[in-house]
């Protein structure tokens, strides 16, 4: 069983964990009848008759892909599941085979030894915001209507853009008019929407609540099942207007394609013309290509006979002249004369309430906690216990450009260029230790990264005519030194089942699996598929006699260095994971002391240390190739 204890995960022999795993799945974000890829555009609006039945995989193909994942020593999976996929019929009509088929496969799962913890994923806001998570009926719910967001530039989704679809645009949706809005009436509508009831009930509080409901649902099939060990709270919130100091300039430097600020959002939603600028992103950052002229149709985001909300409550209004005109500035920094802060005020409390939630149906249930993207996590501060924290890191630089640099490097803690390759590799290194510095400090808990990869389709897809996946393995590796570097536990984004060169992970071009159908070069079965292994596949210690004090893989040579001090107390061995993939011909062990055992069988090198002196260090290396094989 998982333990938090201080900032690391222990089992119930006391010794320390560090968990290696992955996203199950990529492809779970959209549904599997009609097939939801986003480049299908067919019966996209026919949100409430749809099916996320088989995703991460079908049920019979699901034995084949865990044992896969757990022969590379993928065992910690953070399983999605999203609330339109529970929920998607209307309010409070649960998909009960869906929740048949997450019992099934997180049960299967958990028998075969893996650890699970549960993912509510959402991007955007919603499938038609341009992200996942949401069922449509919220966006209905609130008055809006979702057949005229690309007129309206409400929302620019892949399914009624077209092709090609910059993958870059898709997250810019946070500040777009239907994402900012749903996720400010989601955490903050009580202050900033009051007027707006959804059949009679508060719309902060009508949407909170059946979301929570929704994954309770998926609670309460789950508690009990081997292996599940808790559920996340919300995946990469957003503060939508929250916050907005100046509703005529943009809030985030993230700016891609038709980018309105907020007052320009307001009046296109409700039918006004406006000049839109019109952004590239390249290696400097977002640059301004010029303005477009949009809605001139003269169409509205919103169900007719409904109003705007903003414009309701007196954000903004329409002048003699027909120009839109901000009438209170600065409604979203302030309530009751009180700056508000989005985490304090809003993020918080909703993470509060929803941990009594979960552990309603489950009481032993670890609750994993997000801030907003590059933020620290959130300080709970009212003595919650069980917390664990789940923050997101990427490679930005070959993340949003789709190329990868040995020379420039972003550090999203101190939001700064890095220049140099050694500057680029011990900047990564220095902020994943940032990071779980700051998750032991703000909830006294461990930390894992919750999502941490790399795009493979680098260059258009080069590696995929080519073969070579040189540049891939170095991305890779590069970031799993800099988790193993900072000691921390890690799940990859992402395993996609469906996965293809052509479409990726089929959902707004990206395409960041560590697997795929297409790759077939490997003459080993499970292996097969695989992708960049040579990086994504790596030995470490999964549980630790004492605290682990340094670790480091060279992907090269294949050399694996630890060392740790021991507790006295704990009487179990160290178990060091030895993948076969990198030691086919088998490894040797170099010690500082004690002795060592070998299981071929779970592929673990089991250690006892002696106790003549406090720390240990483990070499492991790989044996040649024998002559004549």
């Amino acid at each position: 069983m998982l333990h938090p204890d201080g900032s690391w995960f222990k089992d119930d022999a006391g010794r320390t964990l560090l968990l290696r795993g992955v996203n199950l799945g990529g492809d779970t974000k959209v549904p599997t009848v009609p097939d939801g890829a986003t480049h299908h555009p067919e019966g996209f609006f026919d949100h409430r008759m749809v099916s996320f039945v088989g995703r991460p995989f079908p049920l019979s193909e699901a034995f084949e892909h865990l044992s896969r994942l757990k022969v590379w020593g993928l065992t910690f999976l953070r399983f999605l599941v999203t609330w339109e996929a529970i929920e998607h019929a209307g309010p409070g009509l649960y998909d009960t085979e869906y929740l048949d088929y997450v019992e099934q496969v997180v049960r299967m799962a958990g028998e075969m030894g893996f650890t699970v913890f549960i993912d509510p994923h959402q991007d955007v806001w919603s499938r038609f915001t341009g992200g996942d998570g949401a069922p449509g009926w919220t966006l209905e719910a609130v008055g809006f209507d979702m057949t005229q967001f690309a007129d309206t530039c409400a929302a620019i989704v892949h399914q009624t853009r077209g092709d090609p679809f910059p993958h870059i645009i898709w997250s810019t949706n946070t500040a777009r008019l239907a994402s900012a809005t749903m996720f400010t009436l989601f955490f903050g509508g009580n202050d900033f929407a009051p007027r707006l009831l959804v059949e009679g009930e508060p719309v902060q509080e009508y949407l909170q609540r059946h979301y929570m409901d929704a994954i309770a649902q998926v609670v309460q099939r789950l508690h009990g099942v081997p292996g599940v060990v808790g559920y996340d709270t919300f995946n990469e919130p957003s503060h939508g207007y929250i916050g907005w100091k100046d509703l005529t300039a943009h809030g985030s430097p993230l700016r891609a394609d038709l980018q309105p600020v907020p007052r320009q959002s307001f009046a296109l939603g409700d039918g006004l013309e406006q000049d839109v600028g019109f952004w590239g992103m390249g290696w400097s950052g977002a640059r301004l290509k010029g303005h477009r002229r949009l809605n001139t149709g003269h169409v509205r985001a919103w169900q007719d006979g409904k109003p705007c909300i903003w414009r309701d409550h007196g954000v903004w209004a329409v002048d003699s002249d027909g120009n839109p005109q901000l009438l209170t500035p600065d409604y979203f920094s302030h309530v009751s004369k009180r700056d508000v802060d989005f985490k304090r005020d809003y993020l918080v409390p909703f993470i509060r309430r929803y941990a009594e939630a979960i552990r309603a149906a489950d009481p032993d249930a670890l609750i994993f906690v997000e801030g907003e993207l590059r933020s620290p996590p959130p300080r709970i501060g009212d003595g919650t216990s069980g917390l664990v924290s789940a923050p997101h890191w990427y490679d930005a630089i070959a993340l949003l450009l789709k190329r990868s640099s040995d020379w420039i490097g972003y550090d999203i803690v101190r939001n700064r260029i890095v220049i140099g390759p050694w500057a680029v590799r011990r900047s990564a290194a220095w902020q994943l230790a940032a990071i779980r510095r700051a998750g032991a400090e703000h909830l006294h808990g461990p930390t894992v990264i919750g999502e941490i990869g790399i795009p493979y389709d680098l260059h258009g897809g080069r590696a995929f005519r080519t073969g070579d996946y040189k540049e891939q393995e170095s991305l890779m590796d590069r970031s799993l030194r800099a988790v193993e570097s900072s000691l921390c536990s890690a799940t990859i984004w992402n395993y996609t089942a469906s996965n293809t060169n052509e479409r990726g992970d089929g959902w707004n071009g990206e395409d960041l699996s560590i697997w795929s159908a297409n790759q077939g070069r490997d003459p080993k079965a499970l292996d097969r598929g695989g992708r960049a292994l040579r990086a994504v596949v790596r030995p470490y210690p999964m549980a630790t006699a004492g605290e682990p004090l340094s670790l480091s893989f060279d992907m090269r040579r294949r050399v694996l260095h630890f060392t740790f001090r021991h507790d006295p107390d704990i009487i179990e061995p160290t178990e060091i994971f030895v993948p076969p993939y990198q030691y086919p011909f088998g490894y040797s062990v170099w010690m500082t002391d004690g002795t060592f055992l070998k299981d071929d069988v779970r592929h673990v090198l089991k250690y006892r240390h002696t106790l003549g002196q406090p720390t240990h260090t483990i070499i492991i290396r790989p044996r040649q190739k024998p002559a004549g094989r």
